[in-house]
């Protein structure tokens, strides 16, 4: 099944030179192409912002790091390239790191259209049942374009054999993703004055099919005119490019030497020189944290509780509005909680996933559902049984 063969494990090895001297493989994935535009702004389009971006981080890997360093792209101009094809470049090439880059937006009718604002960073969960098909169809809708429904059915965790082939390669490489999508995430914010949206998990084929640690980044709300102005000017793309660029540095430091057979030392750019075509310059090596140097937790009225282990049980669950989730734990006082209603959390898969609700029936959950995809456009309803979640609806 042409699925199961693209997740088979490929070579980490990386490309060699003509040398024979090993290059850590990165593929730069810009999101749509051709007769596929993307999510539209007032006067730009997604299709055209994501190729401006891979080409602007490729250029800055290309300057910097050549020597340890082969990038691949998923398309180099303005041409359609399916799901499939973008997932079987990054395989082929033994690619180290899959990085695709969109743009997000909200409906037409929706109230906060023009105020929306935010970046996140999304890897793939270990998603079951309904989490599958339905999750990339929302957040993939160029499956819909392509007329192949059949090839992405097999996109199936329902079944067994499907299922032991997704955890066993997602395991391996689903850590790796986090901490790059946190690293994304976090610069993001820093170095380009993104409103943090946070690092969350999803079902996007492309992710799944890939078999090497892979993030998809949406940069920001092209429905918002200010922060379309920003994402579409020269500025705010050598920032936005500078922030992935450097996260892509600290990366290729922890896990470059492991493909590479020797030390790497990539240049991060300073946060005032950003890419304005300047040579990048040595940083210095961030200090891990110790667990006795953790930040101390914020005070018990600005906590965010668990669910109840109680809350909802086998003959009447309780359901729930899932809006965000995150690597570190939130308190009420972050930005991607702010506003939210009695906001409660549960841990799966080294996230920290939090939600809104309970509601005692489907009819109230889909009412606040519309409300809350104003504000967080792919929010969905979880089902809750004995404080766990126990699914989720369509």
């Amino acid at each position: 099944m042409l699925v199961l063969a693209l997740l088979c494990p490929v070579a980490r090895a990386g490309k060699r030179t003509d040398n024979g001297e090993r290059r850590f493989v990165v593929t730069l994935d810009a999101g749509h192409g051709g007769h596929d535009s993307g999510a539209l702004g007032k006067h730009s389009r997604e299709k055209d912002i994501t190729l401006q971006m891979v080409k602007k981080v490729g250029a800055l890997i290309d300057k910097n790091l050549s020597r340890d360093v082969k990038v691949v792209y998923t398309r180099d101009d303005d041409y359609f390239v399916t799901l499939e094809n973008r997932a079987k470049i990054a395989n082929d090439a033994k690619s180290n790191l899959f990085i695709s880059i969109h743009i997000n937006s909200v409906a037409a009718g929706a109230r906060n259209r023009s105020t929306v604002e935010g970046t996140s960073v999304y890897t793939l969960g270990l998603h079951k049942t309904d989490d599958n098909l339905a999750v990339a169809k929302r957040e993939n809708a160029v499956i819909e374009l392509e007329g192949n429904d059949e090839m992405y059915k097999a996109f199936d965790p329902e079944s067994q054999e499907s299922d032991i082939i997704f955890e066993l390669t997602q395991n391996k490489r689903l850590d790796q993703s986090i901490e790059f999508a946190e690293a994304v995430h976090d610069l993001l914010v820093s170095t380009a004055g993104r409103t943090p949206k946070g690092v969350r998990q999803a079902g996007f084929w492309v992710l799944w099919a890939t078999s090497m640690p892979a993030v998809l980044i949406e940069l920001d709300f092209i429905c918002n005119p200010t922060v379309e102005d920003y994402i579409s000017s020269d500025k705010g793309q050598d920032e936005m490019a500078a922030a992935i660029y450097n996260a892509f540095c600290s990366y290729l430091n922890t896990y470059g030497p492991e493909i590479l057979s020797h030390k790497v030392s990539a240049r991060q750019l300073p946060a005032d020189r950003k890419s304005s075509g300047n040579s990048a310059v040595p940083m210095p090596p961030q200090k891990k944290t110790k667990p006795e140097q953790a930040v101390p937790p914020p005070p018990a009225k600005d906590r965010i509780k668990p669910i109840d282990d109680d809350e909802g049980s086998e003959k009447k669950p309780a359901y729930r509005i899932q809006f965000t989730a995150s690597v570190r734990p939130l308190n009420l006082k972050s930005p991607e909680i702010e506003g939210v209603d009695n906001p409660r959390y549960y841990v799966e898969d080294g996230l920290y996933k939090y939600t809104t609700g309970p509601y005692s029936n489907e009819k109230k959950a889909r009412k606040e559902l519309k409300k809350m995809r104003e504000e967080y456009p792919d929010a969905f309803i979880i089902i809750i049984k004995e404080g766990k979640r126990a699914g989720m609806l369509k």
